[in-house]
């Protein structure tokens, strides 16, 4: 885990990323002080003091539940072009043991979102990796078909203090 997309980073500039992961993404803001950009199956995050300031990157989230859909569309023609194709699903225990056999290990980190969904982290790289564990209520998750214990999203950066708060508030929670 690099905590990068192709080499780009959450502090990367809007510029930068789109030099990286391409031009075709959606644009999205709720005002003029954040701002993300949806590349399909990757989202980059930016924020800024004001408008005469200029963007600081904040995160990115591979939204790795949209391959559930079952569109070629959700994966980004970069990421594509450097991995190929990829399945509807990813299971968070094969990820788990991937890793593992490159020597890298993932904390538990008790969250809000539990039981329904366990996040983990990796320090190094700061970034978080949140699993389904079970529906809410019979809820059907929009259009997809996550299933139980599928990888539903992973995002850089989670830092050792939102680890840490998270711990001091939701400790007693199965994370």
């Amino acid at each position: 885990m690099s905590g990068t997309v192709l080499g780009a980073k959450p502090t990367d500039s809007p510029d930068q990323v789109s030099a990286i992961m391409g031009s075709d993404f959606a644009e999205n803001s709720l005002d003029d002080y954040s701002m993300w950009r949806d590349y399909g199956l990757v989202e980059f995050f930016w924020a800024r003091e004001s408008p005469d300031h200029p963007w600081e990157g904040h995160h990115f989230t591979l939204q790795v539940h949209r391959l559930s859909y079952g569109s070629s569309s959700v994966v980004n023609k970069s990421i594509r072009e450097q991995y190929g194709r990829f399945g509807r699903h990813l299971r968070f225990d094969e990820l788990q043991r991937l890793l593992a056999n490159r020597g890298v290990r993932l904390e538990d980190v008790p969250d809000v979102n539990a039981p329904a969904f366990t996040l983990h982290w990796q320090p190094a790289s700061q970034v978080s990796v949140m699993a389904l564990r079970e529906r809410e209520w019979g809820r059907s998750l929009r259009l997809g078909k996550d299933l139980v214990g599928d990888v539903h999203r992973i995002s850089s950066s989670m830092t050792a203090e939102q680890v840490a708060g998270s711990r001091a508030r939701y400790g007693g929670q199965d994370g």
